[in-house]
């Protein structure tokens, strides 16, 4: 069965390692550039306080439908020139349930300028990734990327079985709910997003809807979703444990190896003929980046792969260039630790989902930098929904001082290794916190297994690009030589 899609997926990678430079580079080689909208809101008032040095938001923001909402944005956050380099970030509200307009405004607007920034100036295909956990966001940035035009979404981490039908009420800019699980209660809750309240007064045209590809790991989850989603599902991406960032939990009960990882088995293997067999196109992911394992799953009915770390740590990537290139350093010239430079965390994770990260000094993968932190939840994208005794709804993360998760009902046992995935993620791409006493948030990368291999894409090269990721996936002479995309884009 043909299907007309690219054949290399670039993954989307949060917070902004998959950024729209990125993904616009990917996409003019013909392959599907992703932009990633876990945490846009942050990220897109951290750029405008750092000055917006190059002018990239402020030109997208121009382009934004309603200019009313583009200014007030400006007017709250930007700094020319950028804030002093030991001043603390301004923070937008957090999300609940029922969020504030103008925080629903600024993520629209966000994911706006990212789809809009990756799509200028080319006519390749622009994808937008969102994780499936971090609910609360979703509608307001699902909307922001139909706006700009996005031409595929892509989700994981959680079963994201109602994202097509509000794909399909966002593209006629209707209200759309999704659920939202609150511990103790006995229904879930509910989060909604109406473009006509929303965008107060803007005149709105339909809008093209984008294909939806949820990210699976069980062809028995692809072939429920495909029956029983609210919308059309086009395809699949089939993601393996070793694959980078969060992993779906191991199949049966929960067991760790002598390094403390979980131990997946044969139940969690993906059978290649039964996700054929559902006769939608799907993509592997997860330690099948060489053109030899390109060719293997094609044969096998594939339509092609998904790609995160190599890309993560090519030129074009949003990782701070200090981070990228400390690791690829040491990477390449330095004996790897026993069990190799990836850790799959059981704990780390708020969401409660396997996390990997990339096991290096001067990150809190380093148990003592991770336990010298302070905790705080300022950002808050990875709090559970919970059932306050009053009956309200009320936010918790595991990962906040310990002593606020007991007295919202948590378990103390619960907050054990738990890390502040959304304040290191910032701190990933160099926009770090600047918490109480001047003291900057660290990082923690996440990669796949296959960081232990980045070195074949360097070629006695210190970095490469993201073009050469492409050229070497495609067998194309591994020069970087992959013609940029001006008309349609390759696709088979």
């Amino acid at each position: 069965m043909q299907f007309n899609h690219p054949i290399v997926i670039q993954g989307g990678m949060g917070i902004a390692v998959s950024d729209w430079r990125l993904a616009k580079t990917v996409s003019q080689t013909g392959q599907l550039g992703v932009v990633s909208g876990t945490a846009i809101n942050s990220v897109l008032v951290r750029r405008l306080q750092d000055g917006d040095a190059a002018g990239d938001c402020r030109r997208a923001l121009k382009a934004f439908p309603s200019q009313e909402i583009a200014q007030k944005i400006l007017d709250t956050y930007f700094i020319e020139g950028g804030r002093p380099a030991n001043q603390p970030y301004k923070r937008p509200p957090m999300f609940n349930l029922e969020s504030p307009k103008a925080l629903l405004q600024l993520t629209v607007a966000a994911s706006f300028v990212e789809v809009w920034l990756a799509r200028e100036g080319h006519n390749g295909l622009i994808g937008l990734n969102l994780l499936e956990k971090v609910v609360l966001p979703n509608l307001a940035c699902l909307y922001g990327g139909l706006l700009a035009g996005v031409d595929y979404v892509i989700m994981g981490a959680g079963i994201p079985r109602e994202i097509p039908g509000a794909l399909d009420l966002l593209a006629q800019n209707q209200k759309a709910t999704l659920k939202v699980p609150v511990a103790g209660a006995a229904e879930d809750g509910i989060t909604s997003f109406d473009p006509q309240s929303v965008m107060e007064g803007t005149e709105l045209v339909p809008l093209k809807r984008p294909y939806f590809f949820p990210i699976v790991s069980s062809a028995i989850l692809a072939a429920n979703l495909k029956k029983k989603s609210t919308g059309r599902v086009d395809g699949f991406i089939v993601e393996g444990p070793l694959a980078g960032g969060h992993n779906a939990p191991p199949r049966g009960p929960m067991k760790l190896n002598e390094r403390g990882e979980p131990v997946y088995g044969t139940r969690d293997e993906v059978c290649l003929k039964e996700m054929a067999a559902l006769e939608l196109p799907f993509w592997m992911a997860g330690y099948y980046a060489t053109p030899e394992k390109l060719a293997e799953v094609r044969a096998q009915g594939a339509h092609g792969v998904q790609v995160g770390t190599l890309f993560a740590f090519s030129e074009e990537s949003g990782v701070k260039e200090e981070h990228k290139a400390q690791a690829l350093k040491k990477i390449t010239t330095e004996t790897a630790p026993e069990g190799g430079w990836i850790f799959t965390d059981p704990r780390s994770s708020p969401t409660g989902f396997p996390f990997k990260a990339a096991r290096l000094s001067g990150t809190i993968s380093e148990e003592a930098l991770y336990l010298s932190r302070k905790r705080i939840c300022d950002l808050g994208y990875l709090r559970h929904a919970y059932q306050k005794p009053d009956g309200s709804v009320g936010q918790r993360c595991p990962a906040e001082p310990v002593n606020d998760y007991v007295k919202k009902g948590g378990l103390e046992e619960d907050t054990v290794g738990r890390k502040c995935l959304c304040n290191a993620l910032m701190a990933d791409v160099g926009m770090g916190q600047i918490q109480a006493g001047g003291v900057e948030e660290q990082p923690l990368l996440t990669a796949g297994d296959d960081l232990n291999n980045v070195a074949r894409m360097l070629r006695g090269k210190s970095s490469y690009s993201a073009r050469d990721v492409v050229a070497y996936l495609l067998g194309l002479d591994g020069t970087a030589q992959v013609a940029v995309q001006t008309e349609a884009p390759l696709t088979v």
